[in-house]
């Protein structure tokens, strides 16, 4: 894995880098600034971020929330040597996949990065589901509307208008819904004076 370590101290992001390169992951940074981390991750596109919450001039999760935002979203893992309950629920609602507390061992590291990654790949699955989701309920009420108007317009029944939209989409080598989509455009021409 490609990641960015965000972490303001220099000692704990040499130590950091040193310990993701022995469990076979690349560097990229270290950034300590806010604007570094925002440039990096969007300019080097890493695979995950692992990002303190305390950095020289901003807010981890400040910045989580903002390249949440901005897109394309990517894991991120939230270090911090607070111990603070309500960090845990803002790093949540921040869009963040794993929280460590430090001081961590490379096992703890390793699987926060594991999960992390497990979680983001889930999300994206399912925003891609809701998606097609959306766009099979989209193209079923377009083919509901198009045998509407066949039907109004030929005065023929509810098989005979899909059956109709179904051989043009297969004769035109189309989507049922595109064919749909043509007929309610050209709805005008169909309707009854």
């Amino acid at each position: 894995m490609r990641i960015l370590v965000a972490e303001d101290d220099p000692i704990i992001a040499l130590g950091l880098g040193q310990r993701l390169r022995r469990l076979g992951h690349e560097v990229v940074g270290p950034a300590g600034r806010g604007a570094d981390v925002l440039r990096l991750a969007r300019e080097e596109s890493p695979d995950v971020l692992l990002m303190d919450v305390d950095l020289e001039d901003a807010n981890g999760l400040d910045l989580a929330e903002q390249l949440t935002a901005q897109g394309p979203r990517r894991p991120i893992v939230v270090l911090t040597g607070l111990e603070a309950p309500e960090l845990v629920d803002r790093s949540i609602a921040s869009g963040v996949e794993a929280f460590l507390t430090k001081p961590v061992d490379d096992r703890q590291l390793d699987a926060a990065l594991r999960l992390a990654l497990a979680r983001h790949s889930e999300h994206e699955a399912l925003v891609a589901e809701v998606t097609d989701a959306r766009q099979a309920l989209l193209d079923r009420k377009v083919v509901e509307q198009a045998k509407g108007l066949l039907m109004r317009a030929m005065e023929i029944d509810e098989p005979t208008a899909f059956a109709r939209i179904r051989r043009t989409a297969r004769d035109r080598n189309l989507r049922l819904a595109d064919v749909a989509r043509s007929i309610v455009e050209q709805k005008a021409l169909l309707e009854k004076e």
